[in-house]
């Protein structure tokens, strides 16, 4: 057993790899470029927020804006990914489960990776709001 789970903890940066190739690795870059951004906007925003609180509401909303396209590019994907599997299926006249199954899967990837982005930078933008309207008080 434990084998199993320490398995599991050691290849975790190839399954996610694995998952990154899945989805797509031009949108999953894209939606990960966002993320990116979020987080370099936001540790500006924390940590000019005492010294110039201008300079770390724009990081706020350029957190805000970055991590909101993440989750829009995620879902665009999404619907890219679910008419190329139609696509597959109307060509091949009779749907398999498998392909199917396959085809919404990736189309999933994008769309969690994008709500993974905007979830964990909006957590990040609640802590920072929080941290200006008590500097305010």
């Amino acid at each position: 057993m434990n084998e199993l789970v320490t398995s599991k903890f050691l290849f975790a940066p190839v399954q996610f790899a694995d998952r990154f190739n899945e989805g797509g690795p031009f949108f999953m870059s894209l939606i990960l470029i966002c993320l990116l951004l979020s987080i370099y906007f936001l540790v500006r925003g924390f940590m000019s927020f005492r010294k110039n609180p201008s300079l770390s509401k724009k990081m706020l909303r350029l957190a805000e804006d970055s991590s909101l396209l993440g989750l829009v590019i995620g879902f665009f994907a999404s619907v890219i990914g679910l008419i190329t599997a139609f696509d597959s299926i109307e060509a091949l006249g009779n749907p398999d489960p498998a392909v199917f199954a396959g085809g919404l899967k990736v189309s999933l990837l994008t769309a969690t990776f994008g709500l993974f982005t905007f979830i964990i930078v909006r957590l990040d933008i609640l802590i920072l709001r929080w941290l200006q309207a008590a500097d305010k008080a």
